[in-house]
C-alpha cells in the first residue's frame, strides 16, 4: 500500500516544491482486499443467494449459513486458477475495497484495515486524488495476475497517472504480502521497459517504498495453511479452509525459503538469445550446506509416522526407510525438512503417496514459482534501486517457527494433526507447545506473530557498513530515554542488535539508518516492540512516524538525513488525554483543557494548544 503524505503549510511556513506534489499508492496483503460475485448462483434451501456485485469476501453471514455456496464463489481450479463454472468473484475497486472487508455496525471495526489510515491523510489534509489504491485478486499467483487481469501494467499506469496528475513520484506502502507484489512488479518492469531506462523510471515514479511485515523470507504459518488449514478468524472448519486456500495459487507466495538459495539469471540468457527453457535452476551456496536449519532458528517441518517393520511405508524415501528397519512396530519414523527442502518441493515430493494434494501442490510450485520466466519468488530479495526505503515490522511476540506434524487418519482435507508447534518469543528464546526442549538457533528477537523475525529482519542486509542506531519510546517522550550510537560497523553477517537498556514498562522503536553507503539514497529499519501484523497498519505511532520523515524530507529547512529522534510530542488532537491523576490534560506542554461543543467526555476536550505547523517546526 501506498500512502501520500502532503499537507496544507501553516502561516509563514515553506515547503518543498515536490511536498504537495507527492501521491501515495497501497498495495495490501493476502485477504485484505474485498472481492464481489460477478455471477448469479442461487443457494438451496437459503434466502441468501449470490447476485453480481455482492460481497464474497468477506460476508460473515454468508459463511455461517451457506458455507458450500459461498466456497463456490471463493475457490479457484489449482491447476489452471479459472472460477468455479458457476460463480466467479473479483476484486473490488477503490478506497472503499480496503477500508473494512465486511461493512457493518458491528462487522465493520472487526474487519477494518486501512480505514485508520484514511482517517489520519483526511486530518493532514492529503487531497482525495493522492491517494490511490490498486486492489488485486490476492488468490491468484504473480504470473496469473498479469495473465489474467494485466495488474502489473495497471499498477506501472498507475505510476504513471499519479506523476501526471500530481506532478510528483509516489509513496509505495506494501503491507505482508503486498511485498511480494511490488517486487514481481519491479522485476517484471525490468522486461517491460528498455534497461537503460529501468532506473530512471524508478526516479521519476517512485520516491520511497515502506515494507511493513514484509515476509522477505516467506512466513512459517504459509506451512500449516498448506498441511492443515489456517481459518483466518472465520467459523469454518480448518480442513474447509485448507481445502479452499489450497486451491488459490498465491497460497505458496509466502512460503518460508533458505536465504543461502538463488535462481541462476538464466532467463536474461534465454531472453536474448530467442531460446525458450523450460526449468530455471536453483543454487545454494556452501553455507546452506555447513550451516544449520538453511538459517532459521529450526527445521520448520517434522513429519511423523508409524512404521511397522513388516512393510514399506508408502511415500518414504528409502534412505528413510532403511534407518527404520530395525524398529519395533508402531514406533515412529520422524522426518525433518528445512527451509530449503520445503521451498524446492522434497517436502511435498516425500509425503506425496501420503498426502493426496501434494501433486497439487508440487504443480503449483514449479508452474507458478520455480519455472516462472520473471521471478521465483521463492528466493532472497536484494534492494531494489529506489532513492528511499524504509523497512518497518513488530518485534517480540510470540510466532510460530516450526510445526510437527503426524498423520490423522482422517481422509483429505483432515488428514493431517499439528502435534506440536514450536514459538520464538521475546528476546528469540525456543520454546514448544509441548514443553518439550527445543534445540536450534535462536536469533536474537522474535517476530509479529505472523512472520518470524530472521524472514522480517532481512532487509537489514540492505544496509551499508556502518549505521547510525537510535532508540527511543514509542509514546509522546521528553528525550530523556533516547539512547543513540552512531557510526556503528555493521559486521559481516546479517543481524546485529544494539547494547542498549531497556525500561520493561515502555514499548521502544528502534531505528536503524544509513544515508552515506550508496549516494543519493537512504535506507532505514524501524523495529517496533509489541506490535502485531495485523495492527501495524494501524498503528499511530508508525503513521506519525512517516508522517515526519516525509515532512523533514521536503521541507528546505532540512539539515540531517533522517528526521530528529530527540522527542516526540502529539500532532493531532486525538493524541491529547485526561490525565485523572492530576486532574488536568496530559502532556500540558503541548495540551490543554478547552470545551468544544459536543464533547462527552473530559479526554475530548483536551486539544493542542498550538497547529500542527508550529509543532512541526521541533523537528527539523
Amino acid at each position: 500500500m501506498l500512502l501520500l503524505i502532503a499537507s496544507t503549510p501553516g502561516e509563514g511556513e515553506t515547503w518543498g516544491d515536490n511536498n504537495g506534489k507527492l501521491s501515495g499508492v497501497t498495495i495490501q496483503s493476502l485477504s485484505s482486499t474485498q472481492l464481489r460475485a460477478w455471477a448469479m448462483l442461487d443457494c438451496p434451501f437459503s434466502c441468501l443467494n449470490f447476485h453480481p456485485l455482492d460481497s464474497v469476501w468477506l460476508d460473515t453471514r454468508k459463511v455461517i449459513s451457506v458455507v458450500n455456496c459461498w466456497l463456490k464463489c471463493m475457490m479457484l481450479d489449482p491447476y489452471n486458477q479459472t472460477d468455479n463454472p458457476e460463480c466467479k468473484s473479483r476484486p473490488d475497486a477503490g478506497l472503499s475495497a480496503i477500508t473494512e472487508l465486511d461493512p457493518g455496525y458491528i462487522t465493520g471495526p472487526l474487519s477494518s484495515v486501512w480505514r485508520d489510515w484514511v482517517k489520519w491523510c483526511v486530518e493532514f489534509g492529503i487531497d482525495a486524488n493522492a491517494i490511490l489504491a490498486v486492489p488485486y485478486d490476492w488468490r491468484l499467483s504473480a504470473s496469473m495476475l498479469e495473465e489474467r487481469d494485466l495488474y502489473f501494467h495497471k499498477l506501472k499506469l498507475t505510476f504513471e497517472t499519479a506523476l501526471k496528475l500530481r506532478g510528483g513520484p509516489s509513496l509505495v506502502f506494501a503491507h505482508s504480502m503486498g511485498n511480494n507484489v511490488f517486487r514481481y512488479f519491479l522485476e517484471w518492469l525490468k522486461l517491460e521497459i528498455a534497461p537503460k531506462l529501468y532506473n530512471q523510471w524508478l526516479d521519476d515514479h517512485i520516491y520511497a517504498y515502506f515494507a511493513v511485515g514484509a515476509p522477505f523470507l516467506g512466513a512459517v504459518e504459509t506451512i500449516k495453511a498448506t498441511l492443515s488449514g489456517v481459518t483466518f478468524g472465520l467459523p469454518v472448519p480448518e480442513g474447509t479452509s485448507r481445502l479452499m486456500c489450497n486451491s488459490f495459487g498465491s497460497s505458496l507466495w509466502m512460503l518460508p525459503f533458505s536465504e543461502h538459495c538463488r535462481r541462476d539469471h538464466i532467463y536474461w540468457k534465454s531472453f536474448f538469445d530467442g531460446i525458450k527453457r523450460e526449468g530455471y535452476n536453483v543454487h545454494c551456496d556452501e553455507k546452506e550446506y555447513t550451516s544449520n536449519f538453511s538459517g532459521w532458528p529450526v527445521d520448520l517441518v517434522n513429519i511423523e509416522i508409524p512404521v511397522s517393520p513388516d512393510a514399506a511405508y508408502p511415500g518414504i524415501s528409502k534412505e528413510a526407510e532403511a534407518a527404520t528397519s530395525s524398529f519395533e512396530c508402531g514406533i515412529p519414523l520422524q522426518q525433518s525438512f528445512s527451509a530449503r527442502e520445503v521451498a524446492d518441493g522434497t517436502l511435498f515430493n516425500e509425503i506425496g503417496d501420503i498426502d493426496p494434494n501434494s501433486k497439487t501442490v508440487l504443480h503449483q510450485l514449479h508452474k507458478f514459482y520455480h519455472n516462472d520466466p520473471v521471478l521465483n519468488s521463492l528466493t532472497p530479495w536484494d534492494r531494489p534501486p529506489i532513492k528511499n526505503i524504509f523497512c518497518i515490522y513488530g518485534i517480540d511476540l510470540k510466532t510460530e517457527v516450526g510445526y510437527h506434524f503426524a498423520p490423522s487418519g482422517k481422509p483429505y482435507p483432515d488428514n493431517w494433526i499439528v502435534t506440536d508447534i514450536i514459538y520464538e518469543v521475546e528476546g528469540g528464546t525456543l520454546q514448544s507447545r509441548s514443553g518439550n526442549p527445543v534445540h536450534g538457533n535462536p536469533t536474537k528477537a522474535s517476530g509479529d506473530t505472523t512472520v518470524p523475525y530472521h524472514s522480517l529482519s532481512w532487509c537489514k542486509t540492505w544496509l551499508g557498513s556502518h549505521v547510525n542506531i537510535t532508540r527511543t519510546p514509542q509514546s509522546e517522550h521528553d528525550g530523556s530515554d533516547v539512547q543513540e550510537a552512531l557510526n556503528i560497523e555493521r559486521q559481516h553477517g546479517r543481524d546485529f542488535i544494539p547494547n542498549m537498556t531497556r525500561d520493561n514498562r515502555l514499548k521502544y522503536i528502534t531505528f536503524y539508518e544509513d544515508g552515506e553507503s550508496i549516494p543519493g539514497k537512504r535506507t532505514a529499519v524501524w523495529e517496533l516492540d509489541k506490535v502485531n501484523h495485523r495492527n501495524l497498519v494501524q498503528s499511530p505511532v508508525i503513521m506519525r512516524e512517516l508522517w515526519l520523515e516525509m515532512w523533514h524530507s521536503f521541507h528546505p529547512d532540512t539539515k540531517t538525513k533522517f528526521v530528529s529522534k530527540a522527542k516526540r510530542g502529539p500532532l493531532r488532537d486525538e493524541e491529547c488525554y485526561w490525565d485523572y491523576a492530576k486532574a488536568r490534560c496530559a502532556l500540558p506542554d503541548h495540551c490543554e483543557y478547552r470545551y468544544v461543543f459536543g464533547d462527552v467526555h473530559l479526554g475530548q476536550s483536551c486539544r493542542l494548544k498550538a497547529s500542527p505547523a508550529d509543532l512541526l517546526h521541533h523537528y527539523l
